[in-house]
């Protein structure tokens, strides 16, 4: 509980009270017990079937309240909505939601929390549904006339569960309100609806005269979807725990840039957004970013972590992290064009960059994104040798080194996305994406590097480091 704010706890129990009260009986109606203990268990069994299992990465499990990490079975639940009266389809929830597998602290509170957040929106879509006759139109049934009422019963509920789920992250997480609803209705209202036409079947089916027994069919093909489903969701959090070994592996070795490939990710997310490419490149460019110095493992700990010049050997040893690296990642089949950037990082537009000196369009476009966001990061970074840039001196820089040394596309689409979104010198991966929890920090409020520091993108890999300054792979 000391990890959720108190106005977060304050906001949970307020919703607690709301689903209790909905859940309610009215006086003098009489719901069928049975068919809500019957949906109740079917919701129950499918949450623990279908319910994807959060893994924990190298980094052991965030304490991060986000309801957008939370999965469900919701044809169950709608079946609820259009067979039962609105106290009722409240109730179906509750079992389920108290029962389901939580990994993360505070478990009890998650719990309460699903628990009073979906009777509280099954509550408001049977409402709906029944204040618009959908009750008698299921009965009928009554085609198409039952579909409007149904139809506004799943919009009901998308737009329930979005409102509370952003609510939750406003508290919790202090993301401003309009990052926390933004697109969420339109996310989610797709799934719903899928969901609802597998409910509303359920419904018809129920009312028939083939009774419950052939309703459950229509169960059979919407869990194998979403055991699917799951299953992806497992093997992406595979993934991602895979990329955190590799990344904490690199930080123990080299504790001077510790968080630096996060952030390299993260800006070069940022740069991905902006350029408008699709989210499946996005997010190798994310995995480009945090993976693209992992070839230090390779690099005897001695040079990265010496004080004072290296000599040409040394730094001739250290310019083969990125061979290393595209080694060491080679196997790993979903890193896609990642293996691309995190081996050609290190190339310069005019050809004069390593290891193997492409020039212009020969370098990957991966590869120019995550050089930009690897150098912006390498600036706005306090370091043993000098202190950080602020983020206006260092863009000047990355600007002022554009059509040399970098795409000029690339760091003009860091710039857009730095005037829009800001940034967070802390930020890490496990942070939203861009319009996600990001704070428009402008910088660390820092003074500006000495004029020995050397070049963004070099420092010291490429150029070597003053004599007062620590010359390490960066």
């Amino acid at each position: 509980m000391r990890s959720v704010p108190v106005r977060a706890r304050v906001y949970i129990l307020c919703v607690a009270l709301a689903g209790a009260l909905c859940a309610a009986p009215a006086p003098g109606t009489h719901p069928s017990w049975p068919a809500v203990a019957l949906l109740a268990a079917l919701y129950a069994g499918c949450e623990q079937l279908t319910l994807p299992r959060r893994l924990k990465g190298a980094g052991g499990t965030t304490t991060r309240f986000d309801p957008r990490a939370l999965g469900t079975f919701f044809p169950v639940l709608l079946a609820g909505v259009f067979l039962l009266p609105p106290p009722a389809a409240a109730l179906v929830a509750v079992p389920g939601a108290l029962l389901a597998r939580v990994d993360r602290h505070p478990r009890r509170l998650r719990r309460l929390w699903r628990a009073a957040q979906l009777a509280l929106t099954a509550w408001a879509s049977a409402s709906v549904f029944a204040w618009l006759g959908g009750p008698a139109a299921t009965a009928a049934p009554d085609f198409p006339y039952v579909l409007g009422p149904a139809g506004a019963a799943v919009l009901t509920f998308s737009a329930v569960l979005t409102a509370l789920d952003g609510g939750i992250l406003v508290c919790a997480e202090r993301v401003s309100p309009r990052t926390a609803w933004r697109g969420g209705l339109t996310r989610s209202l797709a799934p719903v609806a899928v969901h609802g036409l597998a409910g509303l079947m359920m419904a018809v089916l129920w009312t028939s005269p083939y009774g419950p027994v052939a309703a459950l069919l229509v169960l059979l093909p919407m869990g194998v979807s979403c055991w699917v489903f799951a299953q992806y969701h497992r093997e992406r959090a595979a993934h991602q725990a895979t990329i955190r070994a590799l990344v904490q592996a690199v930080d123990l070795k080299d504790k001077y840039t510790r968080g630096h490939s996060e952030r390299v990710g993260r800006a070069s997310v940022m740069i991905a957004r902006e350029l408008g490419l699709d989210d499946e490149r996005v997010e190798v460019l994310r995995f480009a970013g945090i993976l693209h110095d992992v070839g230090k493992l390779g690099v005897p700990t001695r040079l990265l972590r010496k004080d004072g010049p290296l000599t040409p050997e040394e730094r001739r040893v250290i310019e083969l992290h990125p061979e290393y690296g595209h080694e060491m990642v080679r196997g790993i089949g979903f890193l896609g064009e990642a293996r691309a950037a995190i081996l050609h990082h290190h190339e310069r537009l005019d050809g004069s960059g390593y290891p193997y000196g492409l020039a212009g369009p020969q370098i990957p476009q991966c590869a120019r994104v995550v050089a930009v966001a690897d150098a912006f990061d390498a600036m706005t970074s306090t370091r043993s040798y000098r202190r950080a840039r602020p983020v206006e001196v260092a863009v000047a820089e990355l600007a002022r080194c554009a059509g040399a040394q970098f795409d000029p596309e690339m760091v003009g689409a860091l710039t857009r996305a730095l005037d829009r979104h800001g940034w967070h010198p802390e930020v890490t991966a496990d942070v939203p994406e861009p319009g996600g929890n990001v704070s428009p920090v402008p910088g660390p409020a820092t003074t500006p590097a000495p004029a020995t520091t050397p070049a963004p993108g070099t420092e010291p890999d490429t150029v070597p480091a003053p004599a007062v300054s620590r010359p390490a792979a960066r």
